[in-house]
């Protein structure tokens, strides 16, 4: 049944029960267990029925505050925001995560690079690019607190990470805290939520993802989300499992053939091997199907005829085929420029025409369009840049231009591309070296509570209006938003109006403000920030 979104005047939301501190609607754990263990169908996406959503506001543990900047975030995390000490115990020998006093500790190592990230990405930028701009978007796989991610950046790469809500109480949340972008995700029976070729790597340390079984499954999957002539690292079992079995308390015969499965299934996808290391294997996918003569007939191809459709379809064993190229040098679907030119070059997706509607001059006259916004939204909000904003959320990202317009080292945006926009433009969004995520509006989204800093929502509410209770959208804002964070709704009068109406009840300050081209303009903007309050504060409580 869709909701209307004409609400009763002034309804007050209640705080939800103080045991819903860090609920997550559709990775819960009591739901998780309904579901089959196979293939980690447990751990994907099972959203709440109507029912059973919660209609109060999640509150914050008691002692929350704001974040450290970056990068200070990076290796310090205030204890009370993710009061939770198992990983310290139970990774203390892999030098994860340590808690000293009031703070967690990030000391930057991870289970396969003891001696520190840093090192780590050294030794993969002797093969890959890394240096020069051309790598730029980056996957990781089973990311643990995403101390990669974390050192990536001051190397100019961002890393999308993802990890499941598992017995590691926590992590994607460690993540989000450090300032690194994460969501709750899992490598399952359903497609990753990316369109096909947006990283230009790839990588899995010690991710227990079993890369070998599934008749090659997953490593196809990697393969339609890697731009061709994009790389694929893996670190840990069963790399040099001769040397490593005994610590690794697995047989020799199982690492073996996990493996050779591997190599197979590599080699079946055309991808190069570069090096092979102690426990780091990386290989490339080639940059055009001319240099894989033999592969459509020796793997089943995929018959979608949209690689790009993605949400809540079954992943399949099959191979996307690269787009066709003009000569055997090009580069299959377009060579983009280094970062940071790639941000406002014209992306290959544009160029070619292949979104429809979507031409270069349009393209060019929206990053102008929001280069404008960002100005005057800079005048309403004057700290909007200043580094106070780490985590940013675009929900309704469009051509990835508001997050160009803000691009900077201080911050990383999460652009996502509603499953109902009229024109799908997330690859766009990837080949301006950004990253993003499909996602519904109706659900939750993957994430924890108190993940984001600055949420930006334009035509957001008039896209929905049909679909689901605005009610639903803000309440899910409101999880996903710090305490004192912000949030910039652009959209027409009519929807700012009913939005302002249901925001009065939610302990949210807003500021009403017109189009900067002044009051005629029909579209208008509501500032809004979210109130600082915490758990078992004479909350009156509810539980839904």
């Amino acid at each position: 049944m869709k909701k209307t979104n004409d609400s009763p005047e002034n309804k007050v939301f209640q705080p939800c029960d103080d045991r819903f501190v860090d609920y997550t609607p559709c990775h819960d754990q009591m739901r998780a267990m309904t579901f089959p263990r196979e293939n980690m169908n447990y751990r994907e996406r099972h959203c709440p029925p109507e029912n059973e959503k919660l209609h109060c506001l999640i509150p914050a543990p008691k002692g929350y505050v704001t974040p450290f900047p970056w990068p200070k975030s990076r290796d310090y995390v205030p204890f009370a925001n993710a009061p939770y000490k198992s990983l310290t115990v139970e990774k203390a020998i892999q030098n994860w995560i340590q808690y000293e006093g009031d703070v967690f500790r990030f000391p930057g190592g991870g289970t396969q690079f003891p001696h520190g990230a840093d090192a780590y990405i050294d030794q993969l930028a002797s093969v890959i690019p890394i240096k020069n701009g051309m790598v730029r978007t980056a996957l990781d796989t089973g990311c643990g607190v995403a101390s990669w991610g974390a050192y990536l950046f001051k190397r100019n790469v961002i890393a999308m990470s993802f990890a499941p809500r598992d017995s590691h109480e926590a992590q994607v949340q460690f993540a989000l805290e450090r300032g690194v972008p994460a969501i709750i995700g899992v490598l399952g029976t359903i497609k990753l939520p990316y369109p096909s070729r947006s990283f230009d790597m790839a990588h899995c340390s010690r991710c227990l993802i079993p890369w070998g079984g599934n008749s090659g499954k997953y490593m196809m999957e990697v393969d339609r989300v890697l731009r061709p002539g994009g790389y694929w690292v893996l670190s840990g079992p069963p790399i040099n499992w001769r040397a490593n079995y005994k610590s690794w308390q697995r047989p020799k015969d199982e690492l073996e053939e996990e493996q050779r499965n591997i190599e197979e299934t590599a080699k079946l996808l055309c991808w190069e091997k570069k090096y092979e290391k102690g426990e780091t294997a990386i290989w490339r996918k080639r940059v055009n199907k001319s240099y894989c003569q033999e592969r459509d007939s020796r793997v089943t191809m995929c018959k979608s005829t949209n690689p790009d459709d993605v949400w809540y379809k079954e992943m399949e064993a099959c191979v996307t085929p690269y787009p066709e190229t003009d000569n055997a040098d090009d580069v299959s679907g377009g060579e983009l420029k280094p970062f940071p030119e790639r941000l406002n070059d014209v992306p290959p997706r544009v160029s070619s025409g292949s979104v429809p509607g979507t031409t270069v001059e349009l393209f060019q006259e929206d990053n102008k369009l929001w280069q404008k916004h960002l100005n005057a939204y800079k005048r309403v909000n004057k700290i909007i840049d200043s580094g106070r904003y780490r985590n940013i959320m675009d929900m309704n990202a469009g051509l990835g231009s508001f997050a160009a317009a803000i691009e900077s080292s201080k911050s990383w945006v999460m652009n996502v591309m509603p499953t109902i926009a009229k024109k799908d433009t997330l690859g766009v969004i990837f080949e301006r070296g950004l990253i993003g995520i499909y996602h519904d509006w109706c659900e939750a989204f993957s994430t924890y509570p108190r993940t984001y800093d600055l949420i930006h929502a334009n035509g957001l509410f008039s896209l929905y209006k049909d679909k689901c209770s605005y009610e639903d959208i803000l309440i899910e804002m409101d999880r996903i938003l710090r305490p004192e964070g912000t949030v910039i709704i652009r959209d027409s009068e009519k929807e700012i109006m009913k939005v302002k109406s249901i925001v009065s009840g939610m302990r949210w300050s807003t500021k009403m403000v017109d189009h900067e081209d002044g009051p005629l303009v029909p579209e208008k903007i509501l500032f809004a920030v979210k109130q600082y309050w915490v758990a078992g504060e004479n909350n009156s409580t509810s539980s839904r």
